[in-house]
């Protein structure tokens, strides 16, 4: 990957839906050169899919929270494992310091949540975890 790969991935990072030729105008190339970069980009992995985000507020009805895990040992794979597999986990991130995973959850009440957290504290290889409620995102 060159320059022009990490300008042209960050603006898809803002917005995956731009054409190939406003992609081109900002980078300065041809339409043809977006269009092959993209081609080998996706081709090789480093483009896996595309996506879009939602504002906050849209979906308020959700419960989010971060809970950093601590690991049993050298087990942190297998957690992870059994956490990919949970529809409340909308993410998982390894992390060095005190804890070793941090998850990202969502789920629609209180009392939902409350069935995740319990569902999750039950996972073999989990020592502890603590949990803190996502309340307001300022930037996105």
């Amino acid at each position: 990957m060159d320059d022009t790969d990490r300008k042209l991935i960050a603006l898809l990072r803002d917005n995956a839906r731009a054409s190939i030729a406003s992609l081109a105008k900002a980078l300065r190339v041809a339409r043809g050169t977006v269009s092959n970069r993209l081609a080998r980009l996706e081709k090789s992995g480093v483009i896996v899919g595309y996506t879009l985000r939602l504002r906050p507020q849209v979906e308020e009805q959700h419960i989010r929270a971060l809970m950093t895990v601590l690991v049993e040992g050298n087990r942190t794979e297998a957690v992870i494992r059994t956490l990919r597999g949970d529809p409340a986990v909308s993410a998982l991130y390894t992390t060095n310091g005190r804890w070793d995973i941090v998850v990202e959850l969502r789920a629609d009440s209180l009392e939902a949540f409350d069935r995740v957290l319990a569902r999750i504290r039950l996972v073999e290889g989990i020592s502890s975890t603590e949990t803190s409620l996502l309340l307001s995102t300022y930037k996105l």
